[in-house]
Parts: C-alpha cells; sequence; structure tokens
C-alpha cells in the first residue's frame, strides 16, 4: 500500500539554472482505470535534464514539472482496466508517452516525461500502461533506470530506419550514455566500433568495452580521414552516432560510407552556423542525416529483448547519488565528472 505523501523534485522555471530545482513534498498521484503506480527505485540523469533549467531545450515543456524522463522501479497498484502489468512487476519508463510504434509525430513529440509530464525524480509515479515496459530481467534497478533516453536513442539510430548489420562499421564519440550504448549495441551484432575521446584514461575504457579503434581527437583533430582509414577499403563508417553538433559534423562527413547514416542525436559542441555543414553536404557526400528523438515502445521492448539476449549491462558511473541529493548530480554531471550514465537511487 502506498503512502498518502512522497518527495519529489519539481522544475519550477527556465530563468535561474539548477537554483529552479526544488525538493518537496506531494501528494502520491492517485490510480485510474488504466493506470499504472510505480514505486521508483532508481532514476538516471541525460543531458537534456541539465538544459531544461537553463533555458536551452528546444523542445516543449511545461512548468512546474518533475524534471527526470529515466526511471525504474515496481509496480504496487494498477486499475481495473490494465491488461499489461500486474502487482509486483519491475518496469521502466518510456521516454515520449504517446509514441507507442513507427515514426514519431508532433502529437507523441508533445508527450515527453520530465518536460510536459511529470517524470522520475520523485518516489511514485503513475501512468498509463502504455507508457511502461518491463525491465530486462538481467539487469538491477540502478542499471534498468538508464535505458529509457540514451539507450533508446542509441537504438534507434542503429536500428530505426537502416538496421545495423554484422560487419559493419560504427563510428561513436565520446564517452556520454548514448556513445556507449551504441558501442555496446553494436559489438553485441557483430560490428566493428570506432570511437573517439580526449583522454587517455578513457580511450582504455572505450577499449576495455570493446571498441576495435580508439582515436583522440585533441591529438588528431582530422579524426574523420583517420577514421576512414580504419574502413575496409577506405570506403567509410555505415553508421555514425553524432553527439558533438557544429564542432564534428564536418569531420562525420569526412569519414561516413556512400549510402551511410549520421544520426543526430545532440550538439554537446555547440551549434555554429557558419561552421557546420550545409544540407547538400549530403549529396556530395551521398548519405543520409536524420535527428533522432528517443524511440517507440516497440523500438524500448526491441531493445529489452536484445539486452537480456546478450546480457548487457549499462555503464553506471561509480558515484550514485540519492533523491535528496538530486542537485548534486546535476551539478556532477554539468562539471562532465561522470563517465557513462549518472544514476540516482531512490528509497
Amino acid at each position: 500500500m502506498a503512502p498518502e505523501n512522497m518527495k519529489q523534485w519539481t522544475v519550477q522555471g527556465k530563468a535561474n539554472g539548477f537554483d529552479e530545482l526544488a525538493y518537496n513534498d506531494a501528494p502520491v498521484p492517485k490510480v485510474g482505470d488504466n493506470d499504472v503506480l510505480v514505486k521508483f527505485h532508481a532514476a538516471s540523469l541525460n543531458y537534456r535534464d541539465l538544459i531544461i533549467p537553463r533555458g536551452m531545450y528546444p523542445f516543449a515543456i511545461n512548468f512546474p514539472v518533475v524534471p527526470g524522463s529515466d526511471g525504474a522501479g515496481e509496480v504496487v497498484e494498477v486499475g481495473p482496466k490494465v491488461s499489461q502489468f500486474s502487482k509486483g512487476d519491475k518496469v521502466i519508463t518510456l521516454f515520449n508517452q504517446l509514441h507507442q510504434y513507427g515514426p514519431v509525430d508532433p502529437r507523441a513529440a508533445g508527450s515527453g516525461l520530465g518536460g510536459v509530464i511529470d517524470g522520475t525524480l520523485r518516489q511514485y509515479g503513475v501512468f498509463n500502461e502504455n507508457g511502461l515496459v518491463k525491465s530486462p530481467k538481467n539487469l538491477t534497478h540502478l542499471e534498468a533506470s538508464t535505458l529509457s533516453c540514451a539507450a533508446l536513442t542509441s537504438w534507434n539510430a542503429l536500428y530505426g530506419l537502416k538496421p545495423l548489420q554484422s560487419g559493419q562499421t560504427v563510428l561513436v564519440q565520446g564517452t556520454g550514455g548514448v556513445s556507449l550504448f551504441a558501442l555496446q549495441f553494436a559489438k553485441a551484432a557483430g560490428a566493428t566500433v570506432i570511437a573517439t575521446t580526449s583522454s587517455a584514461e578513457k580511450s582504455e575504457k572505450l577499449k576495455e568495452l570493446g571498441a576495435d579503434h580508439v582515436i583522440n581527437y585533441k591529438s588528431d583533430p582530422n579524426w574523420g580521414e583517420a577514421a576512414r582509414k580504419l574502413t575496409p577499403d577506405n570506403v567509410g563508417v555505415d553508421h555514425i552516432v553524432e553527439v558533438g553538433g557544429s564542432g564534428t559534423l564536418n569531420q562525420s562527413f569526412k569519414c561516413i560510407k556512400f549510402e551511410g547514416v549520421i544520426s543526430i542525436i545532440g550538439f554537446l559542441g555547440g551549434v555554429d552556423p557558419k561552421s557546420q555543414p550545409t544540407i547538400l553536404d549530403t549529396l556530395s557526400n551521398i548519405c543520409t542525416v536524420r535527428g533522432v528523438y528517443v524511440g517507440s515502445k516497440e523500438l524500448l521492448n526491441n531493445m529489452v529483448k536484445a539486452i537480456e539476449a546478450n546480457d548487457i549491462h549499462p555503464v553506471v558511473d561509480p558515484k550514485v547519488f540519492t533523491l535528496d541529493k538530486a542537485k548534486d548530480a546535476y551539478e556532477y554531471m554539468w562539471a562532465q565528472k561522470h563517465f557513462g550514465k549518472l544514476a540516482i537511487k531512490i528509497d
């Protein structure tokens, strides 16, 4: 039986950065006919969570909002018409609650947890049963809490448009959550992975995770050509998981294969219209460039099956925060002290 009240974080607005985060008491939400009440045991942060209170997020937001799209927990109550879940099931959240199948549309894109709809940085949450999936059986709550955004985004990048094939080459940038998941998914599929980083220490960790080649982009700023030379007959990379934005796109074009796919995930390197490639570069390089906005419930279920079948375990930073210290977690991640996913334990 759930208590009447719980602890939760809210983002009040976007004027004062992390000072917009408030930790308060709130009533535990009630279950409707088609709803599921989840007791959260863990959540994880994404770059998106950091930029929402800083006014940098380009998609729909509805303040005040409970932040966090990623969460894992246990079903403690179900509505009378719920058919997909039972009390005691371990579940994870779907990022865009209305994105069930096929391509994303404006209605689905406007249903993001932690942006428009109250998210996961709280002790309990009520969701329509269509907004959850069962957690992978091989993962802990902390591990499962990392899947909703970064993992599904990388899975969509590799399988949502032109599915990755065994023997192909994938390039990932840096050591953020999306890039590390893409590395793990690509290796499980039998692909060759080229990774970029600026750190010798992180280079070793990337190799431990299975990266076949690691390029230091600081010592080799023309890493696009270097990556191309690492592919069979110098034909280029089949899939690039692009997280850098203007700072890396030019190099990505230098190494993409004809008919390859560059999946635009983020803009960690900034946005500079003067330096970034033009749309016509897709023609001169004969490739596809696509923006990826996480993924559907169908893709999430497919990803969970792959995680179980290959016993994939997310890379979680050793430093785990408690719910009451979530603001400290924001600061820690903003300072780029993390490696992989940053998780928050919820009691």
